[in-house]
């Protein structure tokens, strides 16, 4: 058994705690059991949820019970957010992506083993409840006073579309289910972001207030650019850990662009990799950062954590094929279609020109100017050099049917998608 408190603090993983010192104590005399829920707020986990997952990866790793608890009742409600009421979801979607988070999780935890994961659903003891149980059980060791002090409630409460007595709820709820693994498997550390600290408080409190004991917390911080400016969004788009929501090739390709400033931070936070090993990733980036190893094993490491090692080869031979260091005839209809669905381009048809091809997916103005980069040997379809301006586009110059690759210098890239 090992304190890993000093490492989540490396790491950069601990943002508030509520005693420290018998926190440390306690993880040092461990095993102790944690927990961290999910609210099934959409039919994937995202960039945040990645944070919570990799703190209960470590603490399991170190030797503590872990519990996954996703929220089939409070997900029916509801975290109040600062700025306005969720639209609630019927009780069938919300179970089906109960579902699918319970089983995104499972690859990052160890569910076997002598020392398993536990997965639990708070709707399992929400829903015998009646009304008049919760609240007489419940509810009565709850406080108004305090419960509005709530930075999200305050906030609510302060603007013109108040909040509902619902989502006024949800902290008792949450409350509830700290209260709950306490008496049922000995829990005594509840983890979560920063900005869930009042949630978080509700539990303690309340296991203070019915059990007389004192019981732990622990918060992350929000992780930042260098500007201040949250991360886990790509040009707007939030970056989940669904496939089906962000493909593995915009998964990686969001880490491999992160900047200089921010990359050995995230290195830390997001990568089992040592002190040593990011030491030493530290001073290529400073020596020579146009090499971007830092990145390069950044992506490498989360994509592989989150979508496995397969698919990052994939992603990571797509990058080179795209920039012409690999043939893109290898690469899978999958993996072609994710890397090639953000490029700019056109419809394009067999029997065509190349010399039309190029005006077609935008790499080149007119005909002429077709012709002229044709002939100075700066354009390629499917990374093979272009040399007659009048060579027709093939069935075969298709990859897999669907899609022809043009490359005007060495940076321009267009696809040309098949016109049905």
């Amino acid at each position: 058994m090992t304190n890993i408190l000093d490492e989540l603090k490396w790491r950069g993983l601990v943002a508030q705690t509520t005693d420290e010192s018998a926190l440390r104590q306690a993880l040092a005399d461990g095993p102790i059991t944690a927990y961290c829920g999910f609210d099934p707020t959409a039919p994937s986990l995202h960039f945040g949820n990645l944070v919570q997952l990799i703190v209960m990866r470590h603490l399991q790793r170190a030797g503590h019970r872990v519990i996954c608890l996703v929220g089939g009742s409070t997900g029916l409600i509801g975290d109040p957010r600062p700025t306005a009421e969720r639209v609630l979801k019927t009780k069938e979607q919300t179970a089906d992506w109960v579902a699918r988070i319970q089983e995104q999780v499972r690859p990052f935890l160890d569910f076997e083993g002598d020392n398993p994961a536990i997965m639990v659903n708070n709707l399992d003891w929400t829903a015998p409840l009646s009304a008049l149980d919760f609240l007489r059980d419940i509810g009565k060791h709850f406080r108004v006073n305090q419960m509005v002090r709530k930075d999200a409630v305050a906030a609510r409460l302060s603007s013109e579309e108040g909040i509902s007595y619902t989502e006024f709820s949800y902290q008792i709820l949450q409350g509830l289910d700290y209260l709950q693994l306490y008496r049922d498997y000995g829990c005594t550390l509840q983890t979560g972001g920063q900005d869930q600290w009042g949630n978080l408080t509700a539990g303690s409190d309340l296991i203070h207030r019915v059990e007389g004991a004192s019981v732990h917390l622990l918060t992350t911080p929000l992780i930042t650019d260098s500007s201040g400016t949250k991360f886990g969004k790509s040009e707007g788009n939030a970056i989940w850990l669904s496939a089906d929501m962000t493909s593995p090739y915009a998964f990686y390709q969001y880490w491999i662009n992160i900047e200089d400033a921010s990359a050995v931070t995230l290195l830390k936070v997001f990568t089992d990799r040592t002190a040593e090993q990011i030491a030493e990733l530290e001073r290529s980036l400073a020596d020579k950062p146009f090499l971007r190893e830092a990145q390069k094993a950044l992506a490498a490491d989360v994509t592989s954590l989150v979508h496995g090692p397969a698919a990052t080869a994939a992603v990571q031979a797509a990058s080179e094929a795209l920039f012409g260091r690999g043939d893109v005839r290898q690469l899978d209809a999958r993996t072609l279609a994710d890397a090639t669905a953000e490029l700019p381009g056109g419809e394009v048809k067999a029997g065509m020109t190349v010399t039309d091809a190029l005006v077609a997916v935008g790499l080149v103005e007119s005909r002429n100017a077709a012709r002229r980069v044709i002939g100075d040997g700066g354009a390629s379809l499917n990374n093979v050099r272009l040399t007659d301006p009048e060579q027709p586009l093939g069935e075969a110059d298709f990859l897999h049917g669907q899609v022809a690759l043009f490359r005007r210098g060495r940076k321009s890239l267009a696809a040309g998608r098949r016109a049905p």
